[in-house]
């Protein structure tokens, strides 16, 4: 993970994002959202009694999961952590006071042993070395409670217009797509005793109104991207 890539387009990220994804339809703040509202509802689901979970968000960048986190668990405590530190000074300046932001070298995730209820990375790891992932997912073990929850969002390498996003974005130029079940691979190699995996996005803006199925489709590997649940 390196620094200086990633604060080169620290600026310019939403806008170069909102042009990339103008195929679908939808903004980044849609694609920002329904993640955490994911994250909401698998952790009120697998842990109700928890109202005020502590979360790591790996890789945070600009900040974009913030008021979103805010929204659907608003009693949360939200950490950001990134190896750009341009990304985490424009994230504090949106939104100050709203989470903690912390640069991150890498290498070594900066807190203490279970620290947290969940950790949180948004299409992250394609972006990170794959000989890597095993170590870093090991880091989510640490820093994570008994019963805590990983949640790992990625693109999906299958669908075709998840490749042309990432083919003709320039943040996404040194991108390897990661297969789910090389993603689930790499957890268990870390210790995750269990993971399951579940696809998303599978309508554009302009089939919105069949959205609705999505929640009957996420066994389905036709998604745009998909997340790992892993404990």
């Amino acid at each position: 993970m390196d620094e200086a890539e990633f604060d080169r387009f620290a600026a310019e990220y939403r806008s170069m994002h909102r042009a990339n994804i103008a195929i679908t339809g939808e903004d980044p703040d849609y694609f920002a959202e329904y993640k955490i509202r994911d994250l909401a509802a698998e952790w009120n689901r697998l842990q109700p009694s928890v109202k005020a979970p502590r979360i790591l968000d790996f890789g945070a960048g600009v900040g974009a999961s913030v008021p979103f986190v805010g929204k659907h668990l608003p009693a949360a405590e939200l950490t950001c952590l990134d190896v750009s530190r341009k990304s985490l000074e424009l994230g504090q300046s949106r939104f100050p006071g709203e989470a903690k932001f912390q640069l991150f070298d890498g290498v070594e995730i900066p807190f203490a042993d279970a620290s947290f209820d969940l950790v949180f990375a948004a299409c992250v790891f394609h972006h990170i070395d794959p000989d890597e992932h095993t170590h870093l997912f090991r880091e989510f073990r640490r820093v994570l409670l008994s019963g805590g929850l990983a949640m790992v969002y990625e693109h999906n390498p299958y669908h075709p217009l998840t490749r042309r996003a990432v083919h003709t974005c320039p943040f996404d130029e040194n991108a390897q797509l990661i297969r789910s079940a090389d993603m689930c691979n790499r957890l268990a190699q870390a210790g995750f005793a269990s993971t399951a995996v579940k696809y998303r996005v599978f309508f554009p803006h302009a089939l919105r109104a069949l959205r609705v199925a999505e929640s009957w489709l996420r066994w389905l590997p036709l998604g745009a991207q998909y997340y790992v649940l892993a404990m």
